[in-house]
């Protein structure tokens, strides 16, 4: 194959001696020779310079070389891929994932997923954010899930989709009077927040901050569902993902409030330990997730 050949002469060129690449590739020094002469003749052009203690690449060797190390890293991405076509899909898929995601994304990718490879145990976790981080770190899940800014630099961290962040109410507080509000609005309200750590927290706390806002009262749950049964009982505000309260939007049980001049949106990510090589039925569960990506979107 000529694929044996380039192997061949990448070898040299890289060892810059025949008797090196013979080494490293277990064959004889004529057969690693052989090699070389046939390339030459087939391309009718000198690609070494050849001295007894030293190999050369010639101009023409050169121009090779490069595309010789292009065609073998594509030929062994084939291989790989052809190879994932042909193998079953079997093992576990541990992972975690935030509330979010969990409860009203991860469910219709994982339908997705055991269809096309039932024999893949897998198990999710779902916490918050936080949690999901610090489980990634200790090796309990081959993959998180989580919502907002991660910084990891020890992770693997990939954005895969953009979630909006929506303020809503129950649809007779006062503040969905309006088609939208001004940012001084929220001042003195009361508000209904997730628990310290969840993702969706944190938008909640840098809206308020950030907005210099004053709080009447909060109350805490450490759920999206608790939140938005609060919040249609007419507790107080929220600020949640709209993957969480589109049917209850769509339906009327609940009012989005909009901000003026403001939207606030954030990465979902998937996060790896750099360290573990991924198995095939991660690879699998990822490329399902990113197949799946442009029909979530299309639901909004």
């Amino acid at each position: 194959m000529i694929t044996d050949t380039l192997k061949v002469f990448v070898a040299v060129a890289e060892q810059r001696n025949f008797s090196q690449a013979a080494k490293l590739l277990n064959l004889s020094q004529p057969g690693v020779s052989l090699h070389i002469r046939n390339l030459e003749n087939e391309l009718g052009a000198k690609l070494l310079h050849r001295s007894p203690k030293l190999v050369k690449l010639t101009e023409a060797g050169e121009i090779l070389f490069g595309k010789a190390q292009q065609i073998l890293g594509l030929y062994d991405e084939a291989k790989q891929d052809i190879h994932m076509l042909r193998d079953e899909v079997t093992g576990s898929l541990f992972m975690g994932a935030s509330f979010t995601i969990g409860e009203y994304i991860l469910p219709r990718v994982l339908a997705d997923y055991a269809q096309q490879y039932p024999l893949v145990d897998v198990q999710v976790h779902i916490s918050n954010s936080d949690n999901i981080l610090q489980d990634i770190r200790a090796g309990r899940f081959h993959i998180g899930l989580v919502e907002g800014q991660v910084d990891a630099k020890d992770l693997q961290v990939t954005a895969f989709m953009k979630d909006e962040m929506v303020l809503i109410a129950s649809p007779d507080h006062l503040l969905t009077a309006s088609k939208s509000v001004d940012f001084n609005q929220l001042q003195d309200q009361v508000w209904v927040m997730r628990e310290t750590g969840s993702g969706t927290r944190t938008y909640s706390d840098r809206l308020i901050q950030d907005g210099g806002l004053s709080i009447k009262r909060s109350f805490v749950f450490n759920s999206s569902q608790g939140v938005k049964e609060a919040v249609a009982c007419g507790l107080g505000i929220a600020l949640l993902s709209r993957w969480v309260v589109r049917k209850e939007l769509g339906s009327g049980e609940l009012s989005e409030i909009p901000i003026r001049g403001m939207k606030i949106s954030r990465d979902l990510s998937l996060l790896q330990s750099k360290d573990e090589p991924a198995v095939m039925a991660v690879l699998k569960f990822i490329q399902t997730l990113n197949l799946n990506v442009q029909s979530l979107y299309a639901d909004f």
